[in-house]
Order: C-alpha cells, then structure tokens, then sequence
C-alpha cells in the first residue's frame, strides 16, 4: 500500500514505477524480518552509467567477501524509474540500505521512508564527509543520507578559442567574469567558432527536466535570489534579483548552441559549454591542454555553482538489522571504496581524506576549482557571498517546486514573458505547500 503521507505531487508518478516496484518487493521478500534472521540485507541502486554501476557490483562482492556476519542482496533499477519506484513502494516494502539523488532526499524522510543515520554510520564516517556531502545528506539537523561523491558545475573553456578572441581566462572563484563580461565574451567567441555559436548551456538536456534547475539556479543565486524560503514561494522565486538574473540568462539564447549533436564542444564547434565533473574524461580526450574550466559567471553576488548527487540511506525496513545496514555503508565509505568509485565516474571524493589524495582534485590539480566551490558549500536559503556551491532547496515539497520552476525556464528560454512565468511558478509551488499543510512534520 502507499504511505499515508503521500504527498499530491508524487501521484502522477506512482503509475510509471508502480508495477517495477512490486516485482521488486516480490524478490526482496521483507528485508526486515529475513534481514535480521540470516544476516541478508536487501540494497537498491540505480543503474549509472556502465563503469559506475561495475564499480559498484565490485564493492557490493568485496563487502560480501570480506566477512560473513552479513551479505548484501544488490538489485539494480534503471534510472529513468529509479524514483518513482520508491514512490510507489511502501516504506515496510522497501530494502534495508537504498540509494537516492540528492534532492528527493527530504520528500523520502518526510514520508518516513528513510532513518536517521547518527546511530547507524559510524562517527568517523560522519565526520569524514566533505561540506557538499554533509549540506545535501541533511534535513531537519539529522544526517538522512550519506554519499560517496559529489559533483560540480562549472563553465568549460577552449583556451584555443579563447586566447583568439582575445579573452582573459579566470580559474578561481574570485576571478568570475562578470555578466557583462561574460555577454561581451559571448559576442566575441561566436565570431571565431566554426558553428558560429559561442556556448552550450545543455539546452539538449531539457531545462524542463531537472537539468534546467540543477544549472540554473546558480544563475539567481549569483544574483541575490533563491527559489523558496521558509516554505513560500510568493516574493521569493518572481523576485525583481530573479526577474533580472533570468532575462539576462535567457539573452544568452543568442550566442548558444542547442548541440544536437551532443559533441559541440569536445569537437571544438563551440567555445564554452556549462556542464559538471563527469565530462571530464571526454572533454580531455579531445581538448587535451587546450581545455580550461572556469568558474560560472558572477551575478553581483560571487560565482554560484549546483551540487548535490546520489547518497545512500536506511529505511524502516531495517529495523532490528541496523548494525548490519551500517556496516554495508561504512564500507561503502571507505577511502579505497570511494576512489574505486571515482576512477570510474571522476565524481568529487566525498570524504576529506579521499580528495585530499585525489589525482584529480587534490591541490593543483586539474579539477581543483570543484573541491574549493564544495569546501565552502551552504543551504539553498542561507546563501552567503562566500559561498560557492549551493545545495538545491532541501524540502519535502522539492518534487513540485523543480517541475514548477522548470517550467517557468522552458518557457522564458521559448520567449515567455519573465515576471509571468515566474509568477505562475509561485503560484503553483505555494498551492502544493499549502495542499501539503506546508510539509510539516506532526
């Protein structure tokens, strides 16, 4: 059955997860009690990309092989139904450890789908953790979920290209070009790029989708802006900083690349592309020393740039095997786990001890900007000129308040008027908040 907490926003989705998610259950057979009796927990991923899924598959035996107290049952769910198969499972029908993107973390807690971790992770592992993973793993000052890695956002660059057009190149923080630079810069680069187009903004991806709010919210968080706060949206999200920041993000639209091809930038048609850490491997590969990364430019306020990626929680389902559900995710934590698992996705270690040995990330290194954006990482409602990266809005409500604002981007970036879109957004988010007794706790 479904949680009576179910919140309205996650209905449309039931249907699409609803039959994967009772053949699942059907397999794991109630983790909770079998868990306990045989040592046996039952362990949901989502299926990543190949290299990061074999990486996992290889920690999942290496725990097993390791002791035999307890073994660890992994099933594997496309990602596309990754989410809404939780939805549609009961809490006692869950497994006994699962994995979760970031931001629907809070909408699991909520609807008591996951424990707290103080008594279950072990301490060390806790205070491990690096910034990012600490913000996007909490809700209500309890650690909800932990996380091997993090990612970033950053603006790439062809220092090629760059240098033609006569463009300085800013590789701090505090060196952001400004958006009036980065729209001069803009105009200059389209003149000496083959497509004649300057940058990639991962229109491709759908601003709709939550790639639209995963890369633009830095854009008013530069600016003075946030989407929601304190559970209201109304003079928050249509804020005059908001209204400014995205009329100037969608005048971008002149100079971008929609990159159909999925290749604009590594085959050196375009100059710039936003995008986050996993590109890496590929953007190298092809650029070689000519690629460059950048921090986003600054809206006023100091470069912002998203984080936040998959973690790991307990459900209820666990209960009485908790010792168990703890051991599986402190060796999951482990510094040799974490690196294994970075080799394969050139995500950000998610322990201090794991990027400061980073090949990738560590001081000096090629990826050096991620780690400094994450060490200075905040709330989406406390956000500070010092701080860079900037979890997206940890609430139970996050499922309508990303739909909503996505939206709100298609249409600005289609032409739609700035301030009505933004004011239909609102709208929409404060009539789910209040639908949802403005997702309270009892």
């Amino acid at each position: 059955m479904l949680s009576p907490r179910r919140s309205r926003h996650s209905a449309a989705a039931i249907g699409v997860g609803l039959s994967a998610a009772l053949m699942l259950s059907a397999c794991a057979g109630g983790s909770a009690g079998e868990g306990s009796a045989d040592g046996t927990i039952e362990v949901w991923a989502h299926t990543g990309q190949a290299s990061e899924t074999a990486a996992l598959q290889e920690l999942v035996e290496e725990f097993n092989s390791s002791q035999t107290e307890v073994t660890a049952n992994l099933t594997l769910i496309p990602e596309a139904d990754y989410t809404s198969t939780i939805q549609a499972t009961s809490a006692e029908e869950l497994p006994d450890v699962m994995e979760m993107d970031a931001p629907t973390m809070a909408s699991f807690a909520y609807d008591r789908k996951l424990v707290p971790l103080e008594d279950i992770v072990s301490p060390e592992t806790l205070e491990n953790r690096i910034q990012g993973v600490a913000e996007s793993g909490t809700y209500n000052d309890a650690t909800y979920a932990v996380g091997m890695f993090d990612v970033g956002l950053g603006l790439w660059g062809n220092k090629k290209l760059l240098d033609e057009a006569g463009i300085d190149i800013p590789t701090v923080a505090e060196d952001a070009w400004t958006t009036e630079e980065f729209s001069a810069n803009l105009a200059k680069l389209a003149d000496v790029t083959p497509s004649g187009n300057a940058i990639d903004l991962g229109e491709a991806n759908g601003f709709a989708a939550e790639w639209g709010t995963f890369t633009t919210t830095p854009v008013i968080w530069s600016a003075g802006g946030t989407i929601i706060k304190d559970g209201v949206a109304d003079g928050v999200l249509n804020s005059p900083e908001n209204v400014a920041a995205l009329t100037e993000w969608a005048s971008w639209k002149e100079h971008t690349d929609p990159n159909t091809s999925g290749s604009a930038f590594p085959d050196e048609d375009i100059a710039l592309t936003v995008t986050g850490n996993w590109m890496y491997p590929t953007f190298s590969e092809a650029l070689g020393e000519d690629l460059v990364l950048m921090p986003l430019p600054d809206f006023g306020s100091g470069t912002k740039s998203g984080h936040g990626s998959w973690q790991w929680g307990v459900t209820p389902a666990a209960e009485g095997n908790t010792d168990a559900a703890g051991a599986f995710l402190d060796h999951l934590l482990t510094d040799e786990s974490i690196t294994s698992m970075v080799e394969a996705n050139a995500a950000v270690p998610g322990s201090t001890t794991a990027l400061e040995q980073s090949e990738l990330y560590g001081s000096g290194k090629p990826l050096e900007l991620f780690a400094t954006n994450l060490a200075s990482a905040c709330g989406s409602e406390s956000v500070t000129a010092d701080c860079v990266a900037v979890a997206r809005p940890v609430t139970p409500g996050y499922p309508s308040v990303t739909s909503a604002f996505g939206s709100a981007l298609l249409a600005i970036w289609g032409g739609a008027d700035v301030q009505g879109e933004l004011d239909s957004a609102t709208r929409a988010i404060d009539s789910d908040f209040s639908d949802n007794n403005g997702y309270q706790d009892d």
